[in-house]
């Protein structure tokens, strides 16, 4: 992972991993949007367009969508709406994103990640304002590449494994997305997913109701669902927070009982929590006192840990752990990941 994207800026130089070290001119094109404009493919035969593109060591497979990592290079002068492919910064924060969300699934499966040119935060923004959806901004560009890296993987590199899917933030949008398009029109792959995971971003009622075929999780072995969740402290739940990720009629379970109710879990059901050692590099698993309840009303999970918040209140509220909702029930979900594939194997 780390050797990859070192790679990256070795061979290529900073400047020129976003502009001349992958050519796309010979690429095919096609139309997205209704102004007409051409948007080229994604060639995902090409590692390098990867992230994480594994040898395949174990009989499941899973495809993890990042979150949104152009960020401070979307609002330079003249920059584009959409990642460049390859994006030094998008790079950057995806592969620390491996680190510390899609790792969670390497014991039991064989871990996909691709590069995708995703919406930047300030475009992402502008299309929430204006249309009060991310979606119209996920079904341009973003998802073209989505849709080529899956459409990939499914022809040339699954063949036939049991799979899961999963995200994280605009990588959970884009998996919402996937959901309810490209497996209602691949509903062959959708029987051989063990679970959806699109974490840090709502699934709703209205969701579940307008695609039958979506099945939320009820427990902790149920296979063929969703597993999805948003956290965050009481300070966002007392204000009625503004929380951009949390959209009205959301659903979520909770990581250390595996219950949609309100019982309450208490930090000593958390089996650990990640943090990256910055000295090391490496990861570790240390006890943040991180308990957990879901808030029906909300559609969210209640933490009252006392770890840092994520500092963007104004995208997540004064007290949201978003950047953690991974992170705080990392050896949970990593537990609950093999316990899914185990009962999905017994069928």
């Amino acid at each position: 992972m780390k050797m990859w994207m070192l790679a990256a800026i070795l061979i290529c130089g900073t400047t020129t991993v976003l502009t001349s070290c992958h050519s796309d001119d010979d690429d095919p094109v096609k139309p997205v949007n209704p102004e007409g404009e051409k948007v080229k493919i994604t060639d995902y035969s090409d590692k390098d367009n990867w992230i994480s593109f594994p040898k395949i060591t174990k009989g499941v497979d899973a495809f993890y969508i990042y979150s949104t990592s152009y960020i401070e290079s979307s609002f330079d002068e003249d920059a584009p709406n959409f990642a460049p492919l390859h994006n030094l910064e998008m790079m950057i924060r995806a592969t620390g994103e491996y680190e510390t969300n899609a790792s969670v699934f390497e014991e039991s499966c064989n871990v996909f990640v691709p590069l995708y040119r995703q919406i930047g935060i300030k475009y992402a923004g502008e299309v929430v304002e204006k249309t009060g959806s991310l979606d119209a901004g996920l079904a341009d560009v973003p998802y073209t590449d989505i849709k080529a890296a899956l459409d990939y993987f499914f022809e040339h590199v699954n063949n036939g494994r049991p799979f899961i899917i999963a995200g994280h933030s605009q990588g959970s949008a884009m998996l919402r997305y996937v959901l309810k398009n490209y497996f209602k029109e691949h509903q062959d792959y959708y029987q051989r997913m063990i679970a959806a995971y699109p974490i840090g971003f709502s699934i709703t009622k209205d969701d579940l109701e307008a695609y039958p075929y979506l099945k939320f999780a009820t427990g902790e072995s149920d296979t063929g669902v969703i597993i999805s969740y948003n956290t965050e402290g009481p300070k966002n739940v007392k204000e009625n927070a503004n929380n951009k990720v949390v959209l009205p009629g959301a659903i979520s379970i909770n990581p250390l009982n595996w219950k949609r109710d309100e019982t309450y879990a208490p930090a000593s059901m958390n089996k650990g929590s990640v943090v990256l050692n910055e000295e090391t590099g490496e990861r570790e698993i240390v006890d943040l006192g991180v308990d957990a309840q879901v808030n029906l009303a909300r559609g969210v999970i209640v933490t009252n840990t006392t770890a840092p918040v994520t500092d963007m209140p104004d995208f997540f509220g004064p007290a949201s752990f978003h950047e953690n909702d991974y992170s705080f029930f990392y050896k949970n979900l990593q537990e609950n990941v093999a316990k899914r594939i185990a009962a999905y194997k017994a069928k």
